[in-house]
């Protein structure tokens, strides 16, 4: 696999005299899935607001494909590439699947909004682009097998199917490097195991690059090739999921954290 397709450098950050991370340093291959983990608090979504561009580091570096992005805006990052689900579901209740999920288009559309509402009939250019993209999105559907609920209000659907939803919003962006923020939080334990299915097919069939903050340690067990792990906004140890289940420190931070 090819090395330092994403690598963060020394990352720091505070927040009113609190390091929430401090000098945080890995680097991720093209194609695995990368796993970070620690208690609540620890600093692993604001490692990914970091990433994202919502927050900016204090000091540090993170290259994606050889390009520093620090200091860029969430929408430039997202353009390079790189997309992200949220811990709180951020889905529109009252727009139906497929509107959500096309959503995730916006950063590829040439045509704006204000101007596609000037450009009508089936020839104009707003029309063929909007085609193209529903098309994109029918393919995510289908691939997660959400085609029974296309047209149902998401405000409807049970949690765990509103989960999969934002990661099919998130798929839209064609990211080669997807950020998943705690995916099976509040599922039951037959929804976490599909979760696993689609994370595992999202990396095999559709080659994309994982980086996963989870609680659900049987999940990172299962899927990680390789785990972060840290608590107050240090690192613990980073290796493959069986050193870093059998680590003393990792046990001693995250005994009953899990699940």
């Amino acid at each position: 696999m090819e090395s330092s397709f994403f690598k963060l450098d020394n990352l720091s950050i505070s927040f009113g005299g609190i390091k929430a991370l401090q000098d945080i340093s890995f680097s991720m291959n093209k194609g695995e899935i990368f796993s970070i983990i620690g208690p609540n608090g620890a600093g692993k979504t604001t490692l990914f607001n970091c990433i994202s561009g919502l927050y900016k580091p204090d000091q540090g570096n993170i290259r994606f494909k050889g390009k520093s992005i620090e200091n860029k805006k969430p929408d430039r990052i997202a353009k390079m590439g790189i997309a992200r689900t949220f811990q709180n579901i951020e889905l529109f209740s009252h727009m139906n699947t497929m509107e959500n999920i096309m959503l995730g288009r916006h950063i590829h559309m040439k045509t704006g909004l204000f101007r596609g509402m000037f450009m009508w009939g089936k020839n104009s250019f707003a029309a063929k682009e909007e085609v193209q993209h529903r098309e994109r999105v029918e393919k995510i559907i289908d691939f997660l097998e959400l085609q029974s609920i296309r047209d149902k209000f998401v405000g409807a659907l049970p949690y765990g199917t509103q989960k999969l939803i934002e990661l099919g919003r998130a798929l839209a962006l064609e990211p080669t490097l997807l950020l998943l923020d705690e995916p099976c939080a509040g599922m039951n334990s037959e929804e976490k195991q599909d979760m696993i299915f689609w994370v595992k097919d999202i990396q095999t069939d559709l080659g994309i690059t994982i980086l996963l903050i989870e609680h659900d340690m049987k999940m990172v067990m299962d899927i990680s090739d390789r785990v972060l792990a840290i608590n107050f906004g240090e690192q613990v140890t980073l290796g493959t999921p069986e050193e870093v289940q059998q680590n003393k420190e990792v046990l001693k931070a995250y005994i009953g954290e899990e699940g």
